[in-house]
């Protein structure tokens, strides 16, 4: 287990590293291309293109991309994969029983990542 701070930096400093192709393909590989959809907010044609380094998301939608990326990835020291996509699907009271999907689709970023910590931690 890794400490939430060390994993908040080690999502962080990954998230910025990596290229918007890499992060669609990471989240359409990790959390289906429909879900990856609906928080970018575009067609499931549109991340395949992205995730194949065929065309950039708009600024928008990188942001989303971004955010939700980051999240996985802080919670991948927690949680196995399957569950993290689970969190993303579910409803959350932290989040007014929206998704994190849709709460990242709505620009809530900083309520998701606060949710997730707290998933991490145990809530």
């Amino acid at each position: 287990m890794t400490s939430q701070v060390d994993g908040s930096i080690r999502a962080h400093a990954q998230t910025v590293q990596d290229s918007p192709s890499e992060i669609a393909a990471f989240l359409r590989d990790h959390l289906g291309v429909q879900l990856t959809a609906m928080l970018a907010d575009v067609d499931v044609r549109t991340v395949n293109r992205w995730a194949a380094d065929d065309g950039s998301p708009r600024e928008t939608a990188e942001k989303r991309l971004r955010a939700a990326y980051q999240v996985f990835r802080l919670l991948e020291g927690y949680e196995a994969a399957p569950t993290i996509r689970a969190w993303f699907m579910g409803m959350n009271p932290q989040l007014e029983d929206l998704s994190p999907t849709e709460a990242i689709a709505n620009d809530q970023f900083r309520d998701v990542m606060s949710a997730a910590r707290a998933f991490a931690s145990g809530g």
